[in-house]
């Protein structure tokens, strides 16, 4: 994104008008309606993302068998 010899005042500019652009394009009404989406749609993605791992460990847990399970706790050592 930045360019050899970019000020930081130069890459302020750029990421302005490249946020404008994006604006634009997706034809929100600001940069910052823009953002909030942007935080928004990440932070879905984010969760989905955790839901699909908790499933897969919800499928894990509800493929025990908990017949084997009972059967291996009363074999311990201990009480149970």
């Amino acid at each position: 994104m930045t360019g050899e010899g970019m000020t930081s005042v130069s890459v302020s500019y750029e990421v302005r008008r490249q946020l404008n652009t994006m604006r634009t394009v997706s034809g929100h009404k600001s940069v910052n309606t823009l953002l909030e989406d942007l935080i928004r749609a990440h932070k879905m993605a984010r969760m989905r993302g955790e839901l699909d791992n908790l499933q897969e460990h919800l499928q894990r847990v509800a493929d025990v068998n908990v017949d084997h399970l009972v059967s291996r706790l009363n074999m311990a050592p201990f009480e149970v």
